[in-house]
């Protein structure tokens, strides 16, 4: 359907994150990578013939887990709609630790038309929470129908996940919506949306939940252990530009204003990224000019390169994901989402939040990897997300439809009804100023896209929008949350600001 460029099974996630050899900049504070997943084991038995016990001391697993549950009917109650379908879900259980939660399907093409909500208890305590929502997602964050992300695997259904710190209990119910409220949001529309979505007259008949709903209790494990300082291979800094590895072919990029000169670096960008680089270091303008070879007298519009934490940095077992990378020819716009994972996390616990999405998206949701080609926290903290190399064009499934030439920005958090952190703005402009102008854009601008077919465009659609979109400009959804999308004029013009123009 569309051209895919997969590397050989032999080119390594290390090689894709080559460091370059140059002086940080100022950037964010970074999280603590070694202390955000500790975490005392429970201690609180398990109830008979409730599941698993909860792990015992000392029996944690590293690399993290996931824990699937088949979820079941549920007994009639009182606040049961007339006319809709029986809720299914999972009474009051224990559970080993987990700390995010999120509900899978059999049919990634199925709709879960209801609610879905949880409520868990802390480790090692007697505390429950308040039921929280889990937002139905429905398909809008994923691979496009007919790539090779959907081919060969098995691809399910799932809400979004949410964040629900360290937990050992839990208790889930999934409750269709009545046939009146599946008439209302089979017809609702955002306020912004533009006319071309292709709505369904149906019938106000009850629709039943997905066929194989399951709970899926995710382990983030536990952070990367710190490694020992290491330097640059003497005699080679001074002889070698700052240009890494996984620099794009800029001559195909702006052919009239740069030129590849990567393999002058490479070995040593190579023996650099063997040592496991945690984080790209930040250049300051001039280094990142220097970075990508302008030629004498040219003025791209590229920001300077913030730091970013690589996936290393933030403990991604490189085993999950599919072992090749995929490539799209560039990257035309950046498409801003909210993770939908909630609020209620430290900037220290973000790395335990991604390892956790990171093995909701691969192990539950069945992705070749994690969706989002970043994330951001709410403390400005900027991270790698999917594999391939932070630099190039990585493709991603993160907006249905659209992730062919794009790149997908995860701000974590829930953004509806709560405004976005000032620093978690000015990352998404920092990080799109580089990017994009990497790749010629202006973040002020408008780009041609064509829809590989979502619930807003139809297949092949071609749509006009702004080189900085909110995942809403091309789904029908509420990503990225109200107050985020709000922020994005801001963004806009500050990415377009820090590129010089």
């Amino acid at each position: 359907m569309r051209a895919l460029l997969v590397t050989s099974a032999g080119v390594t996630c290390a090689m894709a994150l080559t460091l370059p050899l140059a002086t940080s900049a100022t950037a964010a504070p970074t999280p603590d990578l070694h202390s955000a997943s500790s975490r005392p084991p429970s201690t609180s038995p398990a109830s008979p013939g409730a599941g698993p016990p909860a792990v015992r001391a000392g029996a944690a697993e590293p690399a993290g887990s996931t824990q699937s549950l088949p979820l079941a009917p549920l007994a009639a109650s009182s606040d049961r709609v007339a006319g809709a379908p029986a809720a299914q879900g999972l009474p009051q259980r224990d559970a080993r630790p987990f700390s995010l939660v999120g509900v899978v399907w059999d049919d990634p093409e199925a709709e879960l038309h209801g609610t879905v909500q949880v409520r868990t208890r802390a480790t090692g305590t007697t505390r429950w929470s308040e039921w929280q929502d889990i937002e139905t997602h429905n398909a809008e964050h994923a691979a496009d129908l007919g790539s090779a992300e959907r081919e060969g695997r098995t691809v399910r259904g799932a809400t979004a996940p949410l964040w629900v710190g360290d937990s050992d209990g839990v208790e889930v119910r999934v409750r269709p919506h009545s046939p009146e409220e599946s008439d209302h949001h089979e017809h609702a529309e955002p306020s912004d949306h533009h006319g071309s979505a292709q709505p369904q007259d149906r019938a106000a008949t009850p629709v039943p939940l997905p066929e194989g709903l399951r709970l899926e209790l995710v382990d983030p494990g536990e952070d990367p252990a710190p490694e020992p300082a290491r330097s640059a291979p003497a005699g080679r800094a001074a002889a070698t530009p700052a240009v890494f590895a996984d620099t794009p072919s800029t001559a195909a990029v702006l052919p009239e204003a740069l030129t590849a000169e990567v393999a002058a670096a490479s070995a040593v960008n190579a023996e650099l990224a063997e040592l496991g680089a945690t984080a790209i270091p930040a250049l300051t303008q001039k280094e990142t000019l220097e970075s990508v070879n302008a030629a004498p007298g040219a003025k791209p519009y590229i920001g300077p390169r913030p730091k970013i934490i690589t996936r290393k940095g933030w403990g991604a077992d490189e085993k999950l994901r599919e072992r090749n990378f995929a490539y799209t020819k560039t990257v035309k716009a950046a498409f801003v989402h909210h993770s939908a994972t909630g609020n209620n996390y430290t900037c220290k616990q973000a790395p335990s939040v991604l390892r956790s999405i990171y093995r909701y998206h691969v192990k539950s949701s069945g992705w070749r990897d994690f969706g989002y080609n970043f994330a951001v926290d709410k403390c400005g903290n900027i991270y790698e997300g999917r594999a391939g190399g932070v630099s190039k064009a990585v493709l991603g499934a993160h907006t249905l439809g659209f992730n062919t030439n794009t790149m997908g920005i995860a701000v974590l958090g829930s953004y509806g009804a709560t405004n976005p952190p000032a620093a978690a703005v000015t990352a998404v402009s920092k990080l799109t100023a580089w990017k994009l102008g990497l790749f010629g854009a202006n973040p002020k601008g408008k780009v041609t896209l064509v829809s590989g077919g979502s619930n807003k465009y139809k297949a092949g659609v071609k749509v006009s929008m702004n080189v900085i979109s909110g995942h809403r400009d091309g789904f029908a959804t509420e990503c990225p949350g109200a107050r985020l999308y709000k922020k994005l004029g801001t963004a806009r013009t500050s990415s377009a600001k820090l590129q010089g123009r």
